[in-house]
């Protein structure tokens, strides 16, 4: 809403309440009275009203200057009970005049009381809603703020992603480019195809679930290029709907560690991996028998990733669990999308 569109719904809302008490207060049949009273001494206070909040706590707040702010409002409840009096002095015999027989005038000092207290009110209102319009203003800032922080930081530790995998893939293709493997080209032509995903589709803040699940299931097939004897790893997923996203390369750190710091050359102890989807609830499983022989089994920047990233982009729509026994390690992640 731009200023003239905030200014003609003002203008229009105080127009209704102006007429709404003009009419209510005609009823009696003396509508004179009732424009003066509602209508004169109204536009009075709308003007405190805009005074106080487009000028005087602007002007001063904003530069800290409270003394100056309070004696200007001060001054203006004041000039606007002395304006008010002049205005009822004029319609002296409407405004002023009181009894049941109309015989007794207010006095000056009887009146002003009444004024500045009018005035105090509509003073207050408008330094209410100016720092309630300004709370609410700095609340979008902050969250604002709040949320590029969050989105520069989790394009930060998704960059970490791309140069960590890399490192890794090309370590072990020159494994197999070394020992003048037959897999090197098959190798080759499923790095590529994986960092293609990674270049391109993931640079959006969400992917749909079934692709990052083929990116899964290129990445493991990579894997298994490293093996002489081959991998054995059971990969499943279920309920996966082409409508389903989530953050891209959220999934992957999980099974990088599989094969980093587990056993899969066990036919009888296979890594398992398995995704499943109800209504909005995805759970992804992993399970590997460990090798006992490599202490660090949560080394890396991987699993820290992965966790930091999910705090930003799942904040309370999130469960992990890890379980690191002595023999398995045991991996539960719980995401409503």
């Amino acid at each position: 809403m731009n200023n003239l569109q905030r200014a003609c719904l003002h203008a229009l809302l105080w127009a209704l309440i102006l007429i709404l008490f003009v009419y209510i207060s005609s009823r009696g049949g003396n509508l004179a009275s009732s424009v003066v009273i509602f209508f004169y001494f109204g536009l009075i206070n709308i003007a405190v009203f805009y005074i106080n909040y487009l000028y005087i706590l602007p002007s001063y707040l904003n530069s800290r200057r409270y003394l100056g702010c309070a004696v200007s409002i001060l001054l203006l409840i004041a000039s606007s009970a002395v304006v008010k009096y002049a205005v009822a002095s004029f319609f002296r015999e409407i405004v002023l005049v009181r009894g049941p027989n109309r015989d007794y005038y207010v006095s000056f000092w009887e009146y002003v009381v009444i004024a500045l207290i009018t005035g105090a009110f509509f003073v207050f209102i408008s330094t209410a809603l100016k720092f309630a319009g300004d709370w609410f203003q700095n609340e979008k800032v902050r969250k604002n703020l709040e949320n590029e922080k969050l989105t520069a930081e989790l394009a930060f530790l998704k960059s970490q992603i791309n140069p960590h995998f890399l490192f890794n893939s090309l370590n072990n293709i020159y494994s197999l480019a070394y020992q003048r493997s037959e897999k090197t080209p098959a190798a080759i032509l499923k790095l590529s195809e994986i960092m293609r995903y990674m270049l391109q589709d993931s640079n959006e803040p969400t992917v749909p679930l079934e692709r990052e699940m083929r990116y899964l299931q290129n990445y493991i097939e990579l894997q298994k290029l490293r093996f002489k004897d081959g991998a054995f790893v059971n990969f499943s997923y279920s309920g996966v709907n082409e409508d389903m996203q989530i953050i891209p390369l959220i999934l992957i750190a999980f099974v990088e560690n599989c094969f980093k710091h587990g056993i899969v050359t066990e036919e009888a102890s296979p890594l398992d991996i398995k995704l499943q989807v109800q209504a909005s609830k995805m759970t992804f499983e992993v399970r590997n028998k460990k090798n006992l022989q490599n202490k660090d089994v949560l080394g890396g920047i991987g699993l820290s990733n992965v966790k930091r990233r999910l705090e930003l982009a799942y904040a309370g729509r999130y469960e992990l669990t890890i379980e690191n026994g002595r023999l398995i390690y045991y991996c539960k992640l719980i995401l409503h999308l």
